[in-house]
Protein backbone atom coordinates (compact mmCIF):
# COMPACT_ATOMS: atom_id res chain seq x y z
CA UNK A 1 0.00 0.00 0.00
CA UNK A 2 1.51 3.36 -1.36
CA UNK A 3 2.35 6.19 1.60
CA UNK A 4 0.51 9.07 1.00
CA UNK A 5 2.44 12.46 0.44
CA UNK A 6 1.60 14.74 3.09
CA UNK A 7 1.01 18.14 2.26
CA UNK A 8 2.91 20.76 4.90
CA UNK A 9 0.32 24.05 4.56
CA UNK A 10 2.84 27.07 3.58
CA UNK A 11 2.15 30.58 2.86
CA UNK A 12 1.66 30.97 -0.89
CA UNK A 13 2.72 33.66 -3.70
CA UNK A 14 -0.67 35.11 -4.46
CA UNK A 15 -1.51 35.43 -0.43
CA UNK A 16 1.71 37.20 0.08
CA UNK A 17 1.77 39.68 -2.77
CA UNK A 18 -0.90 41.21 -1.09
CA UNK A 19 1.06 42.51 1.89
CA UNK A 20 4.20 43.38 -0.56
CA UNK A 21 4.80 47.05 -1.23
CA UNK A 22 5.22 47.78 -5.09
CA UNK A 23 8.19 50.08 -5.91
CA UNK A 24 7.08 51.97 -9.43
CA UNK A 25 8.46 54.37 -11.39
CA UNK A 26 7.23 57.19 -13.97
CA UNK A 27 5.75 56.07 -16.96
CA UNK A 28 8.13 55.35 -19.78
CA UNK A 29 7.51 57.51 -22.53
CA UNK A 30 9.02 55.56 -25.64
CA UNK A 31 8.45 58.72 -28.08
CA UNK A 32 11.04 60.86 -25.91
CA UNK A 33 13.94 61.62 -27.54
CA UNK A 34 17.14 63.69 -26.68
CA UNK A 35 16.04 66.38 -29.10
CA UNK A 36 19.19 67.65 -29.59
CA UNK A 37 18.52 70.07 -32.26
CA UNK A 38 17.18 72.70 -29.64
CA UNK A 39 19.69 72.24 -27.33
CA UNK A 40 22.49 73.30 -30.52
CA UNK A 41 20.17 76.43 -31.87
CA UNK A 42 20.75 79.71 -30.81
CA UNK A 43 17.46 81.38 -29.71
CA UNK A 44 16.04 84.59 -29.60
CA UNK A 45 13.60 86.36 -27.86
CA UNK A 46 10.78 87.96 -29.46
CA UNK A 47 8.37 90.71 -27.64
CA UNK A 48 5.77 90.48 -30.66
CA UNK A 49 5.41 87.50 -32.09
CA UNK A 50 7.51 88.97 -35.07
CA UNK A 51 10.41 88.42 -36.67
CA UNK A 52 11.71 90.23 -39.55
CA UNK A 53 14.81 89.55 -41.86
CA UNK A 54 16.57 92.10 -42.86
CA UNK A 55 18.82 91.33 -45.86
CA UNK A 56 20.88 93.05 -47.93
CA UNK A 57 20.29 93.50 -51.68
CA UNK A 58 22.97 91.21 -53.30
CA UNK A 59 24.40 91.91 -56.55
CA UNK A 60 22.42 95.22 -56.88
CA UNK A 61 24.32 97.35 -54.28
CA UNK A 62 25.73 100.89 -55.67
CA UNK A 63 28.87 100.59 -53.80
CA UNK A 64 32.25 101.02 -55.26
CA UNK A 65 35.58 100.78 -53.27
CA UNK A 66 38.70 102.16 -53.94
CA UNK A 67 42.83 100.42 -53.58
CA UNK A 68 45.25 102.43 -54.15
CA UNK A 69 48.52 104.11 -52.84
CA UNK A 70 47.98 107.85 -54.43
CA UNK A 71 46.65 110.53 -52.10
CA UNK A 72 44.83 112.38 -55.07
CA UNK A 73 42.67 109.99 -56.37
CA UNK A 74 38.82 110.54 -55.75
CA UNK A 75 37.15 108.51 -53.58
CA UNK A 76 33.89 106.73 -55.45
CA UNK A 77 30.39 107.09 -53.14
CA UNK A 78 28.06 104.53 -52.69
CA UNK A 79 25.86 102.98 -50.81
CA UNK A 80 24.89 99.23 -48.95
CA UNK A 81 21.20 98.72 -50.17
CA UNK A 82 18.33 96.69 -48.71
CA UNK A 83 15.63 94.27 -49.69
CA UNK A 84 12.54 96.06 -49.62
CA UNK A 85 10.08 93.52 -48.94
CA UNK A 86 11.88 90.88 -45.96
CA UNK A 87 10.76 88.25 -44.92
CA UNK A 88 8.87 88.28 -41.64
CA UNK A 89 8.19 85.57 -39.72
CA UNK A 90 5.27 85.31 -37.25
CA UNK A 91 5.17 82.40 -34.63
CA UNK A 92 3.64 79.61 -34.67
CA UNK A 93 1.41 77.55 -31.79
CA UNK A 94 2.22 74.06 -31.07
CA UNK A 95 -0.73 73.25 -28.03
CA UNK A 96 -3.17 70.82 -26.73
CA UNK A 97 -5.84 70.73 -23.51
CA UNK A 98 -4.83 67.96 -20.96
CA UNK A 99 -7.83 67.23 -19.09
CA UNK A 100 -8.08 65.38 -15.74
CA UNK A 101 -10.88 64.51 -13.39
CA UNK A 102 -10.50 66.42 -9.67
CA UNK A 103 -12.17 62.63 -8.13
CA UNK A 104 -8.85 60.99 -9.95
CA UNK A 105 -6.60 63.89 -8.45
CA UNK A 106 -7.40 64.13 -5.85
CA UNK A 107 -7.51 60.15 -4.73
CA UNK A 108 -4.95 58.65 -6.89
CA UNK A 109 -1.80 61.51 -6.51
CA UNK A 110 0.39 59.53 -4.29
CA UNK A 111 3.31 58.74 -4.61
CA UNK A 112 2.93 60.24 -8.37
CA UNK A 113 0.88 63.42 -8.37
CA UNK A 114 -1.51 62.76 -11.55
CA UNK A 115 -1.77 66.61 -12.97
CA UNK A 116 1.86 66.90 -12.50
CA UNK A 117 2.89 63.84 -14.23
CA UNK A 118 -0.06 64.24 -17.12
CA UNK A 119 1.35 67.96 -17.54
CA UNK A 120 4.98 66.63 -17.53
CA UNK A 121 4.09 64.07 -20.64
CA UNK A 122 1.83 66.45 -22.24
CA UNK A 123 5.11 69.29 -22.60
CA UNK A 124 7.51 66.27 -23.48
CA UNK A 125 4.90 65.65 -26.46
CA UNK A 126 4.85 69.22 -27.32
CA UNK A 127 8.59 69.74 -27.53
CA UNK A 128 9.07 66.59 -29.68
CA UNK A 129 6.53 67.93 -32.29
CA UNK A 130 8.60 71.71 -31.72
CA UNK A 131 11.72 69.68 -32.99
CA UNK A 132 10.13 68.03 -35.93
CA UNK A 133 8.46 71.12 -36.92
CA UNK A 134 11.58 72.92 -36.90
CA UNK A 135 13.10 70.31 -39.41
CA UNK A 136 9.70 69.45 -41.59
CA UNK A 137 7.45 72.75 -41.44
CA UNK A 138 6.57 74.10 -45.03
CA UNK A 139 6.76 77.53 -43.32
CA UNK A 140 9.55 77.80 -41.71
CA UNK A 141 11.47 74.39 -41.20
CA UNK A 142 15.13 73.80 -42.08
CA UNK A 143 14.74 70.85 -44.73
CA UNK A 144 11.73 72.68 -46.70
CA UNK A 145 13.15 75.89 -46.43
CA UNK A 146 16.59 75.50 -47.55
CA UNK A 147 17.82 77.13 -51.05
CA UNK A 148 17.63 74.76 -53.93
CA UNK A 149 21.31 75.87 -54.87
CA UNK A 150 21.88 74.66 -51.51
CA UNK A 151 21.12 71.29 -52.36
CA UNK A 152 23.16 68.16 -53.68
CA UNK A 153 22.52 64.82 -54.34
CA UNK A 154 24.58 61.07 -53.32
CA UNK A 155 26.69 60.20 -55.57
CA UNK A 156 25.67 55.97 -55.34
CA UNK A 157 23.16 56.57 -52.72
CA UNK A 158 24.55 55.59 -49.50
CA UNK A 159 26.33 58.52 -48.37
CA UNK A 160 29.79 58.60 -48.10
CA UNK A 161 32.51 60.90 -47.19
CA UNK A 162 32.65 62.65 -50.94
CA UNK A 163 29.19 63.80 -49.91
CA UNK A 164 29.72 65.01 -46.70
CA UNK A 165 32.84 66.67 -48.38
CA UNK A 166 30.72 68.29 -50.86
CA UNK A 167 28.22 69.35 -48.38
CA UNK A 168 30.76 71.12 -46.53
CA UNK A 169 31.59 72.96 -49.57
CA UNK A 170 27.70 74.36 -49.26
CA UNK A 171 28.21 75.27 -46.09
CA UNK A 172 32.17 76.02 -45.91
CA UNK A 173 32.01 79.31 -43.09
CA UNK A 174 32.23 77.83 -39.51
CA UNK A 175 29.44 74.38 -40.05
CA UNK A 176 27.97 73.67 -36.55
CA UNK A 177 26.81 70.29 -37.12
CA UNK A 178 25.45 67.41 -39.32
CA UNK A 179 21.75 66.72 -38.61
CA UNK A 180 21.11 63.02 -40.04
CA UNK A 181 18.58 60.01 -38.87
CA UNK A 182 20.48 57.25 -36.75
CA UNK A 183 20.25 55.03 -39.82
CA UNK A 184 21.92 57.22 -41.74
CA UNK A 185 24.57 57.89 -39.40
CA UNK A 186 25.11 53.75 -39.56
CA UNK A 187 25.39 53.94 -43.24
CA UNK A 188 27.70 56.37 -43.51
CA UNK A 189 29.95 54.83 -40.36
CA UNK A 190 29.67 51.50 -42.20
CA UNK A 191 31.23 53.13 -45.53
CA UNK A 192 33.89 54.66 -43.32
CA UNK A 193 34.68 51.66 -42.16
CA UNK A 194 35.16 49.80 -45.65
CA UNK A 195 37.07 52.86 -46.51
CA UNK A 196 38.96 52.66 -43.31
CA UNK A 197 38.89 56.13 -42.29
CA UNK A 198 36.30 55.53 -39.49
CA UNK A 199 35.25 58.58 -37.89
CA UNK A 200 36.33 60.45 -35.24
CA UNK A 201 34.36 60.79 -32.07
CA UNK A 202 33.39 64.13 -29.58
CA UNK A 203 31.21 64.57 -26.20
CA UNK A 204 28.85 66.77 -26.23
CA UNK A 205 26.42 67.63 -23.72
CA UNK A 206 27.92 64.03 -21.96
CA UNK A 207 27.38 61.80 -24.86
CA UNK A 208 29.36 60.38 -27.74
CA UNK A 209 29.04 61.90 -31.34
CA UNK A 210 30.44 60.59 -34.49
CA UNK A 211 32.08 64.00 -36.34
CA UNK A 212 33.33 64.21 -40.18
CA UNK A 213 36.26 66.73 -40.64
CA UNK A 214 35.66 67.77 -36.53
CA UNK A 215 31.98 68.51 -37.16
CA UNK A 216 29.61 66.36 -35.10
CA UNK A 217 26.82 64.24 -36.85
CA UNK A 218 23.87 64.80 -35.01
CA UNK A 219 21.04 61.90 -34.83
CA UNK A 220 17.48 62.84 -34.99
CA UNK A 221 14.64 60.91 -35.83
CA UNK A 222 12.95 63.86 -37.41
CA UNK A 223 14.69 63.50 -40.36
CA UNK A 224 12.61 61.07 -42.15
CA UNK A 225 13.00 58.00 -43.85
CA UNK A 226 10.60 57.56 -46.48
CA UNK A 227 8.52 59.77 -44.64
CA UNK A 228 8.49 57.58 -40.93
CA UNK A 229 10.51 58.02 -38.00
CA UNK A 230 10.78 54.16 -37.11
CA UNK A 231 10.59 52.64 -40.89
CA UNK A 232 9.98 49.08 -41.00
CA UNK A 233 12.16 48.07 -44.03
CA UNK A 234 16.01 47.80 -43.75
CA UNK A 235 16.18 50.10 -47.25
CA UNK A 236 14.81 53.55 -47.44
CA UNK A 237 15.37 57.57 -48.12
CA UNK A 238 16.22 59.93 -45.96
CA UNK A 239 18.10 63.54 -46.11
CA UNK A 240 21.39 64.86 -44.30
CA UNK A 241 21.30 68.88 -43.24
CA UNK A 242 24.72 70.37 -42.61
CA UNK A 243 23.67 73.72 -40.46
CA UNK A 244 25.39 76.63 -39.33
CA UNK A 245 24.13 78.20 -35.85
CA UNK A 246 24.31 82.03 -34.62
CA UNK A 247 23.03 85.63 -35.57
CA UNK A 248 26.79 86.77 -35.59
CA UNK A 249 27.81 83.81 -38.04
CA UNK A 250 24.52 84.72 -40.05
CA UNK A 251 23.48 81.12 -39.59
CA UNK A 252 20.04 79.72 -38.27
CA UNK A 253 18.27 80.43 -35.17
CA UNK A 254 15.06 79.68 -33.30
CA UNK A 255 12.36 82.04 -32.39
CA UNK A 256 10.34 82.11 -29.33
CA UNK A 257 7.79 84.05 -27.54
CA UNK A 258 9.31 85.60 -24.13
CA UNK A 259 7.49 86.64 -20.86
CA UNK A 260 4.01 84.19 -21.93
CA UNK A 261 1.62 83.33 -19.12
CA UNK A 262 2.72 80.22 -17.32
CA UNK A 263 6.14 79.85 -18.92
CA UNK A 264 7.84 76.89 -17.89
CA UNK A 265 10.54 76.50 -20.34
CA UNK A 266 11.65 79.05 -22.82
CA UNK A 267 8.65 79.52 -24.89
CA UNK A 268 6.42 76.83 -23.52
CA UNK A 269 3.32 77.95 -21.31
CA UNK A 270 1.11 76.46 -19.00
CA UNK A 271 -2.38 77.49 -17.85
CA UNK A 272 -5.12 76.34 -15.82
CA UNK A 273 -7.89 76.96 -17.82
CA UNK A 274 -10.77 76.31 -14.54
CA UNK A 275 -13.12 73.14 -13.77
CA UNK A 276 -16.46 72.60 -15.36
CA UNK A 277 -19.53 71.52 -14.10
CA UNK A 278 -18.47 67.69 -14.20
CA UNK A 279 -15.41 68.16 -12.27
CA UNK A 280 -12.93 67.63 -14.91
CA UNK A 281 -10.05 70.17 -14.62
CA UNK A 282 -8.74 71.21 -17.80
CA UNK A 283 -5.25 73.27 -18.48
CA UNK A 284 -4.12 74.63 -21.86
CA UNK A 285 -0.04 73.88 -22.76
CA UNK A 286 1.25 75.92 -25.92
CA UNK A 287 4.68 76.34 -27.80
CA UNK A 288 5.18 79.39 -29.56
CA UNK A 289 8.09 79.14 -32.10
CA UNK A 290 9.47 79.51 -35.41
CA UNK A 291 12.95 79.44 -37.07
CA UNK A 292 14.56 81.41 -39.23
CA UNK A 293 17.48 80.56 -41.76
CA UNK A 294 19.05 83.97 -41.84
CA UNK A 295 21.40 83.23 -45.32
CA UNK A 296 20.98 80.77 -47.97
CA UNK A 297 24.52 79.46 -47.35
CA UNK A 298 23.92 78.61 -43.63
CA UNK A 299 21.89 75.13 -44.62
CA UNK A 300 23.06 72.51 -46.75
CA UNK A 301 21.03 69.16 -47.85
CA UNK A 302 22.02 66.00 -49.02
CA UNK A 303 19.13 64.09 -50.65
CA UNK A 304 17.75 60.77 -51.82
CA UNK A 305 20.29 59.29 -48.98
CA UNK A 306 19.88 55.49 -49.24
CA UNK A 307 20.39 53.96 -45.78
CA UNK A 308 20.25 50.25 -46.19
CA UNK A 309 23.41 48.21 -46.28
CA UNK A 310 24.70 48.71 -50.13
CA UNK A 311 27.03 45.80 -50.20
CA UNK A 312 23.91 43.66 -48.50
CA UNK A 313 21.53 44.43 -50.64
CA UNK A 314 23.13 45.04 -54.27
Amino acid sequence: MEEQESKVPALGAHEAYQLAKVTKIAPQFDSITPRWLPKLLEWKPLEAGIFRLNKVKEGETPLDILCSQQDDVKIPEGFVNYESNPREYILTSISTIINVHTRISDIYSYPTDQIKEQLRLSMESLKERQESQLINSDDYGLLKNASDSQRIQTRKGYPTPDDMDELISKVWKEPSFFLAHPRAIAAFGRECTRRGVPPATVNLFGSPFLTWRGIPIIPTDKLLVDGQKKPESQTGKTNILLVRTGEKKQGVIGLFQAGVPGEQSMGLSVRFMGIDKNGIASYLLAIYCSLAILTEDAVGVLEDVDVGNYYEYN
